[in-house]
């Protein structure tokens, strides 16, 4: 099975944007705009990213820098969604922290070989599910240090350190990140199967094959998910990761 451009194509896609911004507005999300550039930006960045990895998938230094360019965007884009952007270099180390040692199993296990056509679209897919995590945990931590800041002031009063005081508020919230990935995990099979496995079948792999590829996915994710979540939580206690507002707020 194959999907080709076209007017088939055309028509769904503009079908399915018109039912988003009208879903938008019965509901009242407020986020129409958003959804068309979404939209938009991502037809156009995987049209270009096609072309790209096209070129680049015969040469393992170019996969690289396609990697590195990935990676680059992934912090720019958790860290504005975090409201965090002076944060950039702290948001890498965590997702490093998470994405480095997973691929180096992955490789040194030989489960997939050191070439471009196979590091693109694993760490690609694990990537993208580190920068969900980073933004889930960032979110929910800054969301909790707002709304409990007399907790944390009543903490200081205590004896604690900001580090500790920051701590008895995220503690909770960190794990909340990871959670809705292994609710994906455990119900992969059974309510979703997801993106490896349709590509492995749509690819005219065996079902085998696509179960194997998918199962190798899964646990990547969680293994870097588990570490980048941990990795942030610390630095958020650290006081390296905290949007303008907390970081004033937070003071010793």
């Amino acid at each position: 099975m194959t999907v080709n451009p076209g007017w088939p194509v055309a028509i769904a896609l503009v079908a399915l944007m018109v039912v988003t911004v009208l879903a938008n507005q019965v509901f009242h999300h407020g986020l129409g705009r958003q959804a068309v550039v979404a939209g938009l930006r991502a037809a156009i960045q995987l049209t270009i990213a096609a072309s790209i990895i096209t070129a680049v998938i015969g040469s393992l230094w170019l996969s690289g820098l396609a990697l590195l360019g990935m990676f680059i965007m992934a912090v720019v884009t958790t860290c504005r969604r975090i409201e965090s952007p002076g944060a950039l270099s702290w948001a890498a180390v965590a997702m490093a922290c998470g994405i480095v040692p997973v691929v180096a199993i992955l490789l040194l296990s030989r489960t997939i070989p050191f070439e471009g056509i196979a590091l693109i679209p694993v760490v690609g897919i694990v990537l993208g599910n580190t920068m969900t995590v980073h933004t889930l945990v960032g979110r929910r931590s800054f969301a909790a240090l707002r709304e409990e800041h007399g907790q944390y002031e009543a903490a200081l009063s205590l004896g604690l350190l900001p580090a500790q005081a920051i701590e008895e508020i995220i503690a909770r919230r960190v794990p909340e990140g990871i959670l809705p990935s292994l609710d994906q995990v455990k119900t992969s099979g059974v309510v979703t199967l997801p993106g490896a496995f349709i590509g492995v079948m749509l690819g005219g792999g065996s079902a085998v094959q696509a179960a194997t590829a998918q199962v190798l996915v899964l646990f990547a994710i969680m293994a870097t998910q588990a570490i980048t979540a941990g990795v942030e939580g610390r630095l958020i206690r650290a006081r390296h990761i905290l949007p303008d507002d907390l970081r004033s707020a937070l003071i010793s």
